[in-house]
Order: structure tokens, then C-alpha cells, then sequence
């Protein structure tokens, strides 16, 4: 496991109700629960902006996994499609380890493969999906985010 997986696993609730989506850890090296990407900045303004925000999100049931677990975004088109199909067998496995009550993807060009892993792992329900809060989509990412925000499965806030 490397380390970003390691990262990711500490901040892993013991029963997620709600598991985010996103393609990838960006190649830059920044990861949502480093804290210093810019999925983490967005998600943490509209979940309310407070210090603590990944232990709330936690403590909530909230767990973001990402379809590829290595870096795709700087990748070409043809190679950055094959790995994301590739990846849909073992994120299928995660979604039967997980038992989420709810999913997020979070780009909207991932949604197909993400749909394709829940229908493998048997998961009965539609995925939310919002687009990446990144390139300027923040506006529509905000918008969709605050309009579900509210109707997301969470746990009782302890562990």
C-alpha cells in the first residue's frame, strides 16, 4: 500500500454511510486527506468550512474512495479511459467491503464506470453525481453539493 493509501485508510470510518467518488489523487502529489487539494477545499466550504473538517466528515460516515487508485489526470486520453475501466472490478470489490447507503461521484465523466462497479457489487440504487469542483466548475459543484448535502445518510457522529 503506498502511502496516500495509508493516508486515505486512517481517516476510514468504521461504517461509511455516504462514499464519495473522484477519479483519482491528482499526480501533483495532493490529496484530499493531506488536506491540500483542491477537492478538499471545495468539499470542505460547502460541508461548512470548520477546522476539524476530515475528522467531522469521518465522524459523520463520510469516506471519499476514488475509482483508480493511482494518479490518471495527466494521462492521455485513450491510456487515462483503459485504466479507469480497468478499475471498475476492484471498486466493485471496495463497494461490497463498504456497504455505503449512499454514493457520490464526484466527476461526472466517471459516473458510468462507478454505475458499472455498484451493479457488480449488487449495490440497488442510483449514484448522486456532481462535477469536479475543479477548472471552473465551482459554482455548478457548489450548487449540486449544497442541494444533497442535507439528504445524505450519516451515523450517529460516534465510532
Amino acid at each position: 500500500m503506498n502511502e496516500l493509501e495509508g493516508l486515505r485508510k486512517s481517516f476510514c470510518p468504521d461504517c461509511i454511510t455516504t462514499l464519495f467518488v473522484g477519479e483519482s489523487a491528482p499526480a501533483s502529489g495532493r490529496f484530499f486527506y493531506s488536506g491540500n487539494s483542491s477537492l478538499f477545499r471545495a468539499m470542505k466550504r460547502v460541508f461548512g468550512d470548520q477546522e476539524s473538517f476530515l475528522e467531522d466528515f469521518r465522524k459523520k460516515g463520510f469516506y471519499l474512495d476514488d475509482l483508480v487508485l493511482t494518479p490518471v489526470n495527466k494521462l492521455e486520453r485513450r491510456e487515462r479511459s483503459r485504466l479507469r475501466q480497468g478499475a471498475v472490478p476492484e471498486l466493485a470489490g471496495r463497494l461490497i467491503k463498504y456497504k455505503p447507503k449512499a454514493v457520490v461521484v464526484v466527476m461526472r465523466a466517471i459516473l458510468p464506470m462507478v454505475q458499472k462497479a455498484m451493479r457488480i457489487a449488487g449495490i440497488p440504487y442510483e449514484p448522486l453525481s456532481v462535477p469536479h469542483p475543479a477548472f471552473g466548475n465551482w459554482v455548478r459543484f457548489s450548487s449540486a453539493m449544497t442541494g444533497i448535502i442535507d439528504n445524505l445518510p450519516l451515523t450517529d457522529g460516534g465510532d
